[in-house]
């Protein structure tokens, strides 16, 4: 098989009713683009028989090349192995789950052509989520913006294309904590966006409850913003002040009016409180900083792989 034009890459855990349709789809679409393409399924240990799945679908599909996880690594790091192992001029990553429609993909194509280095796609309209889901993924998508240094584009998830020179720089970047939205948009290139109708999810339940959600969330924030820590040291600077100013004051009410207002355990209790609370904040944020500086210094590798594709298994 030739060298590649586009390489799709789409992470896969547990999507065994979704794989069939999901690798359809893909070949109806790049069959119609006329180039060269290769659809890479990264396995990221999978227990519902995805994994035989995606092995039977490489045997009888050259242009599918899987690489299977020895666990699970979780999705960033399963997007990160599609970088590695891809070998096309375009590399597009998309969801397993046919929430992105592999329909859009010429439409990136297109922009691609057109001398853009990152295309991502913005979600204009969500079928098949709740409102809890709409309000917090809005929430997160303005949060970020506002806070991070890096200005990542509002309402694009991972589905977007990526030029050859783009991925040569993000497989040099081996961080851990990994978000890939957000270290696209900061190596910077020439980017631009393509609005889609984001589907419901073909089949399953989502790979993404509140707990993942807020970790990932957490990632992002960490890094790429100094503002937790900034908040921090706003918090304690106004605890001071306030104690401050509330010196002179109960010095005040206690030389020259009534004491009863500031009597008993229950002002003290609060006070103290408080400020503890405030304390294990700061050390809590603090910490979390300081848990990627030590997953960072064990250098351990980002995944273990259990199989790759034959050309790249010698």
């Amino acid at each position: 098989m030739s060298t590649p034009t586009f390489s799709v890459i789409a992470p896969i855990y547990n999507e065994v009713e979704s794989l069939p349709e999901l690798v359809r789809r893909v070949r109806a679409v790049m069959d119609v683009l006329g180039e060269p393409w290769e659809l890479i399924l990264v396995d990221d240990g999978s227990s519902d028989g995805s994994t035989e799945l995606i092995s039977l679908l490489a045997r009888e599909d050259p242009h599918i090349r899987p690489v299977i996880f020895a666990r699970n690594f979780g999705h960033q790091i399963a997007v990160t192995a599609g970088w590695d192992n891809c070998r096309g001029q375009a590399a597009i990553v998309i969801d397993a789950d046919l929430q992105d429609p592999p329909e859009v993909i010429p439409d990136l194509v297109a922009k691609w052509r057109e001398g853009y280095e990152i295309v991502y796609a913005v979600r204009a309209e969500r079928e098949g989520e709740n409102w809890f889901k709409l309000f917090t993924a809005s929430l997160f998508y303005r949060l970020i913006y506002r806070i991070t240094e890096v200005k990542i584009p509002l309402d694009a998830g991972d589905f977007r294309l990526l030029d050859r020179q783009v991925v040569n720089v993000l497989k040099s970047m081996r961080e851990r904590h990994r978000f890939p939205r957000g270290m696209t948009a900061w190596v910077g290139f020439r980017q631009t966006g393509v609005p889609y109708r984001r589907a419901a999810r073909f089949a399953g339940e989502t790979k993404y409850p509140f707990k993942k959600m807020f970790r990932l969330a957490v990632n992002a924030i960490t890094g790429f913003s100094y503002f937790p820590l900034q908040m921090a040291t706003l918090i304690g600077f106004i605890s001071a002040g306030v104690s401050i100013i509330a010196i002179p004051i109960v010095a005040a009410i206690r030389l020259w009016g009534t004491s009863q207002p500031l009597l008993g355990q229950a002002t003290t209790l609060i006070a103290v409180l408080f400020l503890g609370g405030v304390q294990l904040i700061s050390l809590g944020i603090l910490g979390e900083y300081v848990g990627r500086i030590y997953d960072e210094a064990k250098g351990r590798p980002l995944y273990i792989v259990r199989d790759l594709p034959k050309d790249l298994n010698g």
